[in-house]
């Protein structure tokens, strides 16, 4: 289905996939060949409304929210844990339950710690990869992971409290889309005041306090991601924001030494590089693609 100016409509769509309401948007063709979005810290589908309907004319293209993001609803008897095990167990299920045997995946922040299990558990389902700022090298973790180093090394409340004040608020949101972006004004405002609208929800700190001190469990598997890049080599686009303090071009240029075929592209802004650079990443991928889906 396509509006009156021929772009493909989006849809938003709920289904229960690991006793959780997931929330998410698709578009394009049910028999393309399959692009899944998997957005990352403190976002969700959102951060793609300008991206699926780039694709949508030649790919079916689906991008659901995290549990514990968006507008996905995880019902309180759920007793959901909040781990980066748990998010993948939930998409996973949510794969599943759309029937889908083979995709592309896109990975950004949080969404590559996910999409990497996805691709260890499967990884005959992958047909394609592109990461955009989606770490997994230890020398791609920029300097802004200080405090939360910290509070890996000693997990007290006082260290809890200092990742707390210095991300979860308004501003800490902010920095995150603006930081890098040489005229910050051009960002979207509705992009950052969702995401920290969200953030004030009753609970939602704590559940992303969890998940700040569960990362350190990706590093622990960036081995295993490393040996699935290495051995089923991908298709591989690491598209990443250039001036991002979270995710830094080493981890980009790290997915060369696992996969020499790996194609990187560097583009001059900050950590959500969809913000500013949409039609770069949109024709970028469109290329990639088209080389390396069929069908």
């Amino acid at each position: 289905m396509s509006n009156e100016n021929g772009v493909p409509a989006v849809s938003i769509k709920h289904i229960e996939a690991d006793g959780v309401n997931v929330f998410y948007r698709e578009a394009g063709s049910a028999d393309a060949p399959v692009v899944l979005l998997l957005h990352g810290f403190p976002s969700s589908s959102h951060m793609y409304r300008d991206l699926i309907p780039r694709l949508a004319d030649k790919y079916r293209v689906i991008a659901p929210d995290l549990p514990g993001f968006g507008f996905t609803d995880v019902p309180a008897q759920r007793k959901y844990k909040y781990s980066f095990d748990g998010l993948a167990e939930t998409i996973s299920a949510f794969v599943d339950k759309l029937g889908l045997k083979r995709y592309a995946v896109y990975v950004f922040d949080y969404g590559a710690p996910v999409g990497f299990r996805l691709a260890v558990k499967y990884p005959d389902r992958i047909s394609a990869l592109i990461s955009q700022n989606g770490n997994a090298y230890e020398e791609g973790l920029g300097d802004a992971w200080g405090p939360i180093r910290t509070y890996w090394a000693e997990p007290t409340a006082e260290h809890r409290k200092v990742v707390h004040d210095a991300i979860l608020n308004f501003e800490g949101t902010k920095f995150q889309y603006v930081h890098g972006v040489s005229n910050p004004d051009a960002i979207a405002p509705e992009s950052y005041t969702l995401d920290a609208a969200l953030l004030e929800r009753p609970g939602q700190k704590d559940i992303q306090l969890d998940l700040f001190l569960d990362y350190a469990s990706n590093l622990k598997l960036y081995p295993t991601f490393q040996k699935f890049f290495r051995e089923a080599k991908p298709p591989t686009l690491a598209i990443w924001g250039k001036n991002d303090p979270f995710f830094t071009p080493p981890g980009a240029e790290a997915y060369r030494r696992d996969n020499p075929q790996a194609v990187i592209t560097m583009l001059d802004t900050g950590h959500f590089a969809l913000e500013t650079h949409i039609e770069e990443i949109a024709a970028a991928m469109r290329e990639f693609l088209g080389k390396n889906l069929k069908g």
